[in-house]
């Protein structure tokens, strides 16, 4: 397992989409976070750091998942229930892709109904309102600059 991997499950998620923050992290998002998406999983994409993978596991998982050796609390996300590997093995490849489609499915129900009313529209008319969304939330920094 590695990030590429990770990126090729989390992207076969319905709805999801991915940034780059905090300067190494990519976060996959369900939904955009422009249209109210919610993060469910991040990764280190320059393998430095104490966690390659970190994932909301809702709170059934939470603690089995601990048990498991290289499994945490996520760092700044443990009191909402995601956890974290500090190395790749940590898991089986089949069991974090498992996790992962939970994470994304627990997130998903926790979307609000405008969110994922946007979500349910046709791709021409979802990717429009996301690009107008984005428009907005560049429009008001630009100004703060000049």
């Amino acid at each position: 397992m590695d990030n590429e991997r990770i990126r090729e499950i989390c992207l076969a998620l319905p709805h999801t989409a991915e940034t780059l923050n905090w300067g190494q992290v990519l976060v996959y998002w369900v939904g955009e976070r422009e249209i109210g998406g919610k993060m469910f999983a991040l990764t280190n994409v320059d393998g430095t750091g104490d966690v390659v993978l970190s994932f909301h596991c809702g709170a059934e998982r939470f603690d089995e998942l601990c048990e498991n050796e290289g499994v945490f609390p996520a760092p700044h996300f443990d009191k909402v229930r995601w956890v974290a590997l500090e190395r790749w093995d940590a898991l089986r490849p089949r069991q974090i892709e498992e996790e992962l489609a939970r994470a994304h499915a627990i997130i998903y129900e926790k979307l609000p109904k405008k969110t994922k009313a946007i979500l349910a529209l046709p791709e021409k008319e979802r990717a429009r309102l996301i690009r107008e969304r984005k428009k907005l939330l560049v429009a008001p920094v630009k100004a703060k600059r000049g």
